[in-house]
């Protein structure tokens, strides 16, 4: 595991303090969790090809999608 330091003004570091004292958890939980919260954001991005075309590829709805399908979809094979 690697150490950070960093500097807090006082109201920041005050604010951080209450938190992790609310939840009965160290500061470097609370600290950590917020940095994976914000770094490792849960969510997809519509407009990536995969989402997109799998949900309607044109001239495909309602028909069966194979894996070769798929490849073409999401990897352009003609």
């Amino acid at each position: 595991m690697t150490v950070v330091q960093t500097r807090l003004p006082e109201l920041e570091y005050e604010l951080l303090r209450r938190r992790a004292r609310s939840e009965h958890r160290p500061i470097q939980d609370v600290v950590r969790q917020a940095i994976r919260e914000h770094v490792l954001k849960d969510t997809v991005d519509p407009s990536e090809p995969i989402f997109r075309e799998l949900a309607h590829p044109p001239g495909r709805r309602g028909k069966d999608r194979s894996v070769q399908h798929i490849d073409e979809i999401v990897y352009s094979v003609p």
